[in-house]
């Protein structure tokens, strides 16, 4: 699962010293950002951090709260050794722009969603060392999309990874 991060950019600073929140946000809570919260979560314990990162995930529509993740995606995700059991569904609510020191949105439409682009709510490829951009929602696909939405975010969790390490240092 550990694997050595290009350096991303730089980080905003934690609100609270010593401590960081991190959000996910995708459009129902059951793909996308559920496979973020979890595999960032597992790296954030590999790297011995989880004492001083909180994650979470949300979607900025309404209609999955209280779900698990879709099978699908918890599929992917054990097959590559994370456990998902764990997530519930939630929505999205405004008073994550003030108890978040970073959102990551999954594409342009959920960036757009939750406000804009700000110093403290990005897109999750921002930090993705294979270049910018979407997320792609796998929902209407096959098995093939989750794994690919996977690499992505694993990617992108490794480097966020070495960021909040360094910044927490």
């Amino acid at each position: 699962m550990t694997a050595h991060a290009a350096p991303g950019p730089a980080l905003p600073a934690p609100r609270e010293p010593g401590r960081y929140r991190v959000g996910m946000v995708c459009l129902g809570n059951i793909c996308r950002s559920p496979v973020a919260d979890t595999v960032l979560r597992a790296k954030v314990a590999e790297a011995g951090l989880d004492d001083r990162v909180e994650v979470d995930s949300c979607g900025t529509g309404g209609w999955h709260v209280g779900d698990p993740m879709d099978e699908r995606a918890a599929a992917s995700l054990a097959a590559a050794g994370y456990d998902g059991s764990r997530h519930r569904a939630q929505q999205w609510a405004e008073r994550w722009l003030d108890d978040h020191d970073l959102l990551l949105a999954m594409d342009a439409a959920n960036l757009r969603d939750v406000g804009g682009r700000t110093d403290r709510v990005w897109l999750l490829r921002d930090l993705d060392p294979a270049g910018p951009g979407d997320v792609p929602d796998p929902y209407y696909g096959g098995d093939d999309g989750f794994r690919e939405v996977l690499a992505m975010v694993e990617r992108c969790c490794d480097v966020l990874v070495a960021g909040l390490d360094e910044l927490l240092a």
